[in-house]
């Protein structure tokens, strides 16, 4: 199954090399996780501070739980600081 990943700031480093503008179209195996895809892409699960599954926020308790569809979109932002 396909879904769209979007990783945003220092963790653009974590996406294949043919996403473009932060975001790219992946195979994952059907009832992968989040927690998962993230795994297999080698981000570090300390650096995922917002992460979203169709504009829907999962706290770190639901990442290794939420299975993702086909079609879905996994946004995920690293911590920002500044004011």
């Amino acid at each position: 199954m396909q879904i769209e990943i979007k990783l945003f700031a220092s963790l653009a480093q974590y996406l294949p090399d043919d996403a473009v503008r932060n975001v790219a179209s992946i195979n994952v195996t059907e009832g992968a996780t989040t927690a998962s895809v993230l795994a297999d892409h080698g981000v570090p699960p300390e650096h995922c501070h917002l992460v979203l599954v169709n504009g829907v926020y999962l706290g770190p308790g639901e990442r290794k739980v939420q299975v993702l569809h086909d079609g879905d979109t996994l946004a995920i932002w690293p911590p920002v600081a500044g004011g």
